[in-house]
């Protein structure tokens, strides 16, 4: 029992545990997980024929746009839960500001673009649900699938996007960062220069408050003698 519990403990101070437990990779992977689930249920039961036909219709009310907008935003949202997670784990090991920068400014526009997209999609997925009149022998849990991970993805793409805007308004923008960088720089830069420059003993003369004035020459006179006659 004893090993047991400090294996545990071991591994609750690993960095990985550490890094699995964030509140954003948690959402990031289940968002990722529902978008999954969504696209295959979708690509394996969403089409099916009717027993007097052997063409194949969507199951959303025979609405083929329904089911290839449950498949595309479910691949592409997957797609980028998988671009994001990798993101997420080489985080400490890009310094280049510029760069992480760019990358909260497009996982926020990403999250809220796929919030609307997902809250779009559980609508139209519902309501072609609810108008359907064919009753398939298949494909009955894969609509109903498809609806409710679609509803149960707006709430991780919202807090992604809060956790985003979160840390994008932790970091300083760029011109902002580089103004003060240089800022220090230059200040760095003329207080060793000015402290450099000045010599070790100033020394004043007597006369230094006294205006100094040019001098000129002054010509030499002539004098005449008189002489009696």
């Amino acid at each position: 029992m004893r090993k047991a519990v400090s294996i545990l403990q071991e591994l609750s101070d690993h960095d990985w545990v550490h890094f699995l437990l964030r509140p954003q990779i948690i959402a990031r992977t289940l968002a990722g997980v529902f978008s999954l689930i969504i696209f295959v249920s979708l690509v394996a039961e969403g089409y099916q024929n009717l027993t007097t036909s052997s063409e194949l219709h969507c199951i959303l009310n025979d609405n083929g746009a329904a089911c290839s907008y449950g498949i595309t935003v479910g691949v592409l949202s997957f797609l980028q839960c998988l671009l994001f997670l990798g993101f997420d784990v080489y985080e400490a090991s890009i310094t280049v500001h510029k760069f992480k920068y760019a990358i909260l400014v497009l996982d926020l526009t990403f999250s809220i673009i796929w919030t609307c997209l997902w809250f779009v999609g559980f609508c139209f997925l519902a309501n072609q649900w609810n108008r359907e009149i064919h009753h398939y022998l298949l494909g009955t849990s894969a609509a109903r699938a498809s609806i409710a991970f679609a509803f149960l993805s707006i709430p991780c793409w919202v807090y992604l996007a809060y956790l985003a805007l979160k840390n994008l308004w932790a970091e300083p923008p760029v011109p902002y960062k580089r103004t003060l960088d240089e800022g220090s720089v230059a200040l760095t830069t003329l207080s060793s220069t000015t402290t450099t420059s000045l010599p070790n003993n100033m020394g004043y003369s007597e006369n230094a408050g006294a205006p100094s004035y040019p001098s000129t020459p002054v010509p030499h006179r002539l004098t005449f003698m008189h002489t009696d006659d």
